[in-house]
């Protein structure tokens, strides 16, 4: 007899939790080495840019860099408080107003190295603007769903 292995909630959890670290591991790599990163993507893969278009782009990087340890520290309380079952709490809701202004952080030093410098991080720019407003939206549920939540405990 098969036995058929499902991919629970649990499952999806626990990769969740796992990228979120994966991800931490990462952007500490680029932190660190940032400038060796920077000055090989402007000889090899973009073409000289220049001093100027270097700094920038390391600046980009690190003022990036500084959001997006907050997001993955949200993240990875969102995903805590998931596992303990806490869902619709406001500590959620917190947390994903904090990503959502991240995002439109990241949206805005792009913005400025796009016009400044890096026409290319326009991209990442809407990228970033597009995932403030999916996680505010994702907010703006859950914020709801704790109201109705709250009103449902008071009635019983």
């Amino acid at each position: 007899m098969m036995i058929e292995k499902r991919w629970t909630g649990r499952h999806s959890l626990l990769l969740s939790q796992v990228m979120v670290w994966f991800f931490f591991i990462l952007l500490v790599l680029c932190d660190v080495t940032g400038y060796w990163l920077v000055n090989w993507l402007c000889a090899n893969v973009i073409g000289n840019r220049g001093l100027f278009g270097g700094m920038v782009l390391l600046g980009t990087m690190y003022l990036c860099s500084i959001p997006a340890y907050i997001t993955l520290w949200d993240l990875h309380r969102l995903l805590r408080n998931m596992g303990r079952e806490q869902v619709f709490v406001s500590q959620n809701v917190a947390s994903l107003r904090r990503i959502s202004w991240c995002c439109v952080l990241v949206a805005l030093v792009c913005l400025v190295a796009a016009v400044v410098e890096w026409p290319s991080l326009g991209i990442v720019t809407l990228a970033a603007g597009f995932m403030a407003l999916i996680v505010r939206v994702v907010k703006n549920v859950f914020d709801e769903a704790i109201t109705m939540k709250d009103e449902l405990d008071l009635t019983v």
